[in-house]
């Protein structure tokens, strides 16, 4: 579609020019900012050239369906920054713009739902050497996310049960019911079959003492962490029985020919559902070596699918866990790893399983377009922007801001400002809220602007100094919430 319109402002007329170029017309209206964009001034200003297109500004308000029929051509929302009208335009033949999303938007979201649609078809085809529960492990399937409940022999059926739907609703594949040392065989069975009746997904049992291994086994568990030589003879009968899966470790963590031996003589000893775990390292502690074992193990087996226990890592690493999940998801990929693990131990390590589920599908859609993880559909962007916005210009003339230090109490009451935590409670996912106590009242939300509406709505604000510091407060909550933050009032954010 080449006889396109763009309409803009005479604020952005360089930005948008520079950012359409040849690919179509610029019509520049006497108004600064171009979001005021009315059909009236519209109609006014329309060259006499027909078009099959009008793209006005994202966040133009008005209804212009009246001006569209009129004109007998389509109106619709462009983006909301022109900087992204490259981007927009080079869709205008493949998709139909919207009168009331505005384009860039559309377009995030039809990339996304695109890429959603075609991991469920390449998983739909993939071949896998193991499945658990439909849960296809190994081979050209996507990497599962196995997360991890710490201590889940001595949780409350309630907190092991919220727990599991938390995960769960964040993306895990596989429950792994990690067990620490001391716990009682009949608090294993309660918390194995705490867990089956909890989900439907495959469950792991995570612990060295055989005799544990042994009681969860009896109890349905489909998958054991982990085998060595030192405990493998008194359970491997009641994993063959069971059909279930085991996860071989070395007997020691640099002894890759143990993993080997330890491998080849599961399979004689009749356990068919194999899983390798070379053991990856914390940073400073062996890394490198362990991702050169993975490489090694890979080049001599190429078919048994591989345990890349990446919590390892990023509880051992004071980062943000999104970028080192989506790096060490990368390594896994090339490495053909089929599960990565992780509990979400540490407070800088949660969300990790929505991370890993994440990261999983974008090594997945790399993979087969055999390209970098990068332009997907799907990203792992939190701070960082993928297309940065234009900055503006200082003006000649400006007032250098400067605070007053005083402090006011306002006659209408002062508030506390505090935020409640994301809660999973009977299997359902209760948000986190924004909450503003003043005397007697309670204003909960979700957003900083729905909550302080509602206070000048009720007239509990009279000051504007008052007011400013609320929405300032206000929003640091929100943000919080949003980045999965503590929040304090009046700390830095």
């Amino acid at each position: 579609m080449n006889n396109i319109l763009v309409v803009t402002g005479k604020l952005a007329e360089n930005t948008v020019k520079k950012s359409v170029q040849d690919e179509s017309d610029v019509l520049v209206l006497d108004i600064e900012v171009a979001a005021f964009v009315t059909p009236a001034l519209l109609r006014l200003s329309m060259p006499a050239k027909k078009y099959d297109l009008v793209l006005i500004p994202g966040l133009a308000p008005g209804d212009f369906s009246g001006l569209e029929k009129e004109l007998k051509t389509k109106i619709r929302l462009g983006p909301k920054h022109a900087i992204d009208l490259d981007f927009v335009l080079s869709f205008a033949d493949t998709i139909a713009f919207s009168k009331k999303i505005p384009a860039c938007e559309l377009l995030l979201e039809k990339r996304r739902s695109s890429a959603f649609e075609k991991i469920t078809g390449i998983e739909e085809r993939s071949v896998s050497p193991l499945t658990l529960k439909g849960v296809k492990l190994g081979g050209d399937s996507r990497m599962k996310v196995m997360a991890e409940i710490v201590d889940a022999g001595h949780l409350t059926r309630s907190e092991l049960t919220n727990k599991i739907s938390y995960y769960v609703e964040r993306g895990a594949d596989i429950i792994d019911l990690g067990i620490s040392l001391g716990t009682a065989p009949d608090k294993v069975r309660a918390a194995v079959e705490t867990a089956k009746s909890a989900t439907g997904v495959p469950l792991s049992i995570d612990t060295l003492d055989a005799g544990l291994i042994n009681t969860a086994l009896d109890s349905g568990i489909d998958i054991v962490l982990s085998l060595n030589s030192e405990n493998i003879n008194e359970v491997k009968d009641n994993i063959i029985q069971n059909s279930a899966a085991a996860v071989i470790i070395p007997d020691c963590v640099e002894d890759l020919e143990s993993l080997f031996r330890n491998i080849e003589y599961a399979q004689n000893s009749g356990i068919k559902n194999i899983i390798a775990d070379p053991v990856l390292e914390p940073a400073g502690h062996g890394l490198v070596e362990s991702i050169n074992r993975y490489y090694e193990f890979r080049e001599r087996d190429r078919e048994t699918p591989l345990f890349f226990g990446i919590g390892n890592v990023t509880e051992l690493i004071d980062a943000d866990s999104i970028g080192v999940n989506a790096m060490l998801s990368g390594i896994a990929m090339e490495l053909g790893a089929s599960i990565l693990f992780t509990p979400e131990f540490s407070s800088k390590a949660h969300d990790s399983v929505s991370e890993l589920k994440t990261a999983s599908m974008m090594m997945m859609l790399a993979r087969e377009r055999g390209s970098a993880p990068k332009d997907l559909g799907i990203d792992m962007l939190s701070i960082k922007e993928k297309r940065r916005r234009e900055f503006g210009l200082l003006p000649e003339k400006t007032i250098e801001a400067k605070g007053n230090g005083k402090w006011h109490l306002d006659p209408a009451g002062c508030f506390k400002i505090g935020i409640t935590v994301e809660e999973y409670r009977n299997g359902k996912v209760y948000p986190g809220k924004i909450v503003a106590k003043h005397n007697d009242n309670s204003i909960a939300g979700t957003t900083a602007k729905e909550v302080l509406e509602t206070i000048i709505r009720l007239g509990l604000v009279s000051r504007l100094d008052h007011a400013g510091y609320l929405g300032r407060e206000l929003m640091k909550a929100e943000l919080a919430l949003k980045f999965k933050r503590s929040y304090s009032q009046d700390d830095k954010f």
